[in-house]
């Protein structure tokens, strides 16, 4: 065994967060705001108003890839502090 104290689990050592930390912030609301764009104003648009200069292709595979690839992006960004 090697004694160079990497992570070490200690029973009834609990790191306690701060109130700050664990606060809705922007980032939440942007993230909350994204996902209602991805999830519901997105789709509407392509529902209700399809694409007609685009092919087929591109209006039914691309355009929802954008708001998907959107969400990821901000969802990871919104988690790393």
């Amino acid at each position: 065994m090697s004694d160079d104290r990497g992570y070490v689990y200690e029973p009834g050592v609990e790191r306690t967060t701060s109130p700050d930390e664990r606060e809705f912030d922007w980032r939440g609301w942007t993230l909350v705001g994204v996902i209602v764009f991805a999830f519901l104003v997105a789709p509407a648009v392509i529902l209700f108003h399809p694409p007609e200069a685009v092919p087929f292709f591109v209006a039914y595979l691309v355009l929802p890839l954008l708001p998907a690839v959107l969400l990821g992006f901000v969802a990871v960004w919104s988690t790393t502090r």
